[in-house]
């Protein structure tokens, strides 16, 4: 059972912005990294092939604390925090050199997916909840 993975990655260059250091939407783009790394750790992939269900993001948010800058190596820490009958809540921190760099959380909806119909929140199968867990002191208020 996964319910938190610790992603080490280095600042690309693309990432930046004029300033030198790393643009504010790429916060979100570490933290779903992570987020994938982790249901690949629990033996499952978030986008899998022919599913008729998927996960779209309805709530993400990020606070900043110090910049991060190209070549900088840097954890993505994320924990589930919260699993409900649709949802999945996360939280992530981000740090350099052991200093916070950005705390956020992303909340992740199952939906069933079928052609030419709108999205419908669906209770997630349970296959795929057999595999992961809230982590540790974790919880809605985590």
């Amino acid at each position: 059972m996964s319910f938190e993975f610790r992603l080490t990655r280095r600042v690309q260059f693309y990432e930046t912005d004029a300033a030198g250091i790393v643009h504010f939407s790429n916060y979100f783009r570490y933290m779903e990294e992570a987020e994938h790394a982790l249901w690949r750790e629990a033996g499952l992939s978030i986008a899998q092939r022919d599913s008729d269900i998927g996960w779209p993001r309805v709530n993400v948010a990020f606070e900043y604390f110090r910049p991060l800058r190209f070549e900088e190596e840097f954890q993505a820490h994320l924990r589930i925090v919260e699993i409900a009958e649709k949802r999945i809540r996360y939280s992530c921190s981000l740090t350099c050199n052991g200093a916070k760099v950005a705390t956020g959380t992303m909340t992740v909806v199952c939906v069933a997916r079928r052609p030419n119909e709108p999205m419908k929140a669906v209770p997630i199968p349970a296959q795929i909840l057999s595999h992961l867990q809230v982590a540790p002191g974790g919880g809605p208020d985590s």
